[in-house]
């Protein structure tokens, strides 16, 4: 304790930082509010730093203007900023879920410009949007139509709203699912002017329980949610697909699948087992399936609906479809990467999501020995070694899932793993890692064979001074 109040003592005054040369200029050129705002963040940095007791000494005044610079330089980057996803999860939410493929990155450059959105070359008329996706989604999916708006929140609200506003929708209990960021299922439904049934119970639900729920309420349509944040398990029973098609062709009620995560391959074309597909939840009599163009599907933030040709085209006339509509850059990357599902084998040579999830553990451990091997070559003062990992899918898709993997283990010398990934976090081209059982995993399954070399010396840089 008399150790960590003589570091806290030892940590320099602001105005005394503020006074060295590089922070004096600096503070000329950007202006001394940004100035001051950068070297506190440092100081409270390494007071944190201390309090944890990961920081044997407070560094010199010199590695502080240093610091503090890098700090200001960074706050003059974009707002978005490329980083290195090292964490193992291939669908992480928080840096952007799907990467996209190379031919979506040109489709996005191509489209950034002037391009035929809506405009027929062949007719000089007015065209359509939606034709740069539906017909490949009908030939992919095998559906009578096919609609794509922002997210697969969207499609959920617009497939409410156009068949059963006003009329009740009912749902499992157990299938009311929070989809993140506090965002319900029964929220959205409410918004779309349906009303909430509730249905069964929150571990068994059976198709008995939807036929009760039509006959004494007023039940415009069945929606069926895939629980793919959670599982449950033990004394549990839930109707599926085909037993509530069934029961909506009788009633001449749609039944509205979402699926959320958007498996497009047939499932045994995955490393994971037990996920539905939306080719699988057509052929079993879904009406309509909305799904995700971000997760599984591999592409950019997209909801986007399938099903029948009369259903979707209601949807397509309501006044919600043009507020909910997908921009032209999120349908050129779309469109490109659904192109890329004419063969799953192309699909999952070309879709980076595919490839991460799909990678073979030699070639993950091979790729894992690589980085070591550069970050020894380098000469970073930490050790390092390749470890085995367990990685989630991410995303809200396959829960509980886990995939074989490799990370590199990266333990600097002089302070610890929290430290250590807080300053790869702060390397030009950031490095996102995670952190198991106090030591940092460098997880290469989501990493680019290109991103190898710039993580190595973001790890030098970062086991220095």
């Amino acid at each position: 304790m008399e150790d960590r109040t003589a570091l806290l003592r030892a940590i320099p005054q602001v105005d005394e930082l503020l006074r060295e040369p590089g922070l004096a200029r600096a503070a000329q050129q950007q202006g001394r509010a940004a100035a001051l705002g950068a070297v506190r963040a440092e100081l409270d940095a390494v007071r944190a730093s201390v309090l944890r007791g990961e920081c044997p000494a407070v560094p010199p005044p010199p590695l502080l203007c240093a610091a503090v610079l890098e700090r200001l330089r960074s706050a003059g980057f974009p707002r978005l900023r490329r980083l290195i996803n090292a964490t193992g999860v291939a669908l992480h939410t928080n840096v952007g879920r799907a990467p996209l493929s190379d031919a979506a990155r040109s489709a996005v450059g191509d489209a950034a410009g002037c391009c035929d959105l809506e405009y027929d070359l062949e007719t000089g008329e007015r065209g359509s949007r939606g034709a740069h996706v539906e017909p490949l989604l009908k030939d992919l999916c095998g559906c009578g139509d096919a609609l794509v708006v922002n997210n697969n929140a969207a499609a959920v609200l617009l497939a409410l709203a156009a068949l059963a506003r006003g009329r009740e929708v009912a749902v499992s209990r157990g299938e009311l699912v929070e989809i993140g960021d506090g965002f319900r299922i029964h929220d959205i439904l409410e918004q779309s002017g349906a009303r909430l049934r509730e249905v069964g119970s929150t571990n068994r639900t059976g198709p008995g329980d939807y036929e009760a729920a039509c006959v004494e309420g007023d039940v415009a349509a069945l929606l069926k949610v895939h629980t793919s944040n959670f599982r449950v398990v033990g004394f549990t029973a839930s109707a599926s697909v085909g037993e509530l098609a069934s029961l909506a062709k009788r009633r001449e009620i749609p039944l509205v699948v979402d699926l959320g995560s958007g498996a497009l391959l047939e499932a045994g074309e995955y490393p994971f087992p037990g996920e539905p597909t939306v080719p699988q939840a057509l052929r079993e009599g879904a009406d309509v399936v909305c799904f995700s163009g971000d997760k599984l599907l591999g592409g950019p933030q997209a909801g986007i609906l399938v099903g029948r040709a009369t259903l979707i085209e209601r949807m397509r006339r309501h006044p919600l479809a043009r507020a909910l509509r997908i921009d032209k850059l999120s349908l050129a990357a779309l469109a490109a990467t659904l192109e890329s599902y004419a063969d799953p084998a192309r699909a999952k040579r070309e879709i980076p999501a595919l490839r991460m999830l799909c990678a073979p553990p030699e070639t993950l451990r091979a790729r894992a020995e690589e980085l070591c091997g550069m970050i020894a070559r380098l000469g970073a003062d930490c050790a390092c070694e390749v470890v085995p990992t367990e990685r989630p899918v991410g995303g809200g898709c396959a829960p509980g899932q886990l995939l074989k993997g490799s990370a590199v283990a990266v333990t600097a010398r002089a302070f610890g793993a929290d430290a250590l990934a807080a300053r790869l976090r702060a390397a030009p081209v950031p490095v996102v890692a995670r952190i198991s059982e106090g030591r940092l995993l460098l997880d290469v399954s989501t990493m680019l064979p290109e991103e190898l070399a710039p993580a190595a010396e973001a790890v030098k840089a970062g086991c220095g001074p």
